[in-house]
């Protein structure tokens, strides 16, 4: 016989439920930060047009990869778990009993 694998249960992938969650607040956090560069460079344009053109860009991208790592689904494809061998082997079958005498097992052949 072969090695049986174990499989261990860390190697499952999160709930539907906890990735949508996650990818949630990851959309909301991108979207506060753009909040912030727009309102940088609306307070920043009469102090510094570079910084406010700066962070005018940064509020005009970050929406654009907001999207799509929102939208990028669950994590990768579910690759091979993690596991480890368990070496098993059958006990090896019982011969004659210790204190068996050959003129019983000569009896049983026809």
């Amino acid at each position: 016989m072969g090695k049986a694998k174990a499989v261990r249960i860390t190697g499952a992938r999160s709930s539907l439920t906890d990735d949508v969650r996650a990818r949630q607040r990851r959309y909301m956090f991108s979207m506060l930060v753009r909040t912030v560069c727009v309102i940088l460079a609306v307070v920043l344009w009469q102090e510094s047009r570079i910084a406010a053109i700066v962070a005018l860009v940064g509020g005009t991208v970050i929406p654009y990869f907001a999207v799509v790592f929102a939208n990028a689904g669950r994590e990768g494809a579910p690759k091979a778990p993690e596991s480890f061998a368990v070496d098993f082997r059958p006990p090896p079958a019982l011969g004659p009993g210790a204190g068996a005498d050959d003129s019983t097992t000569d009896s049983l052949k026809p």
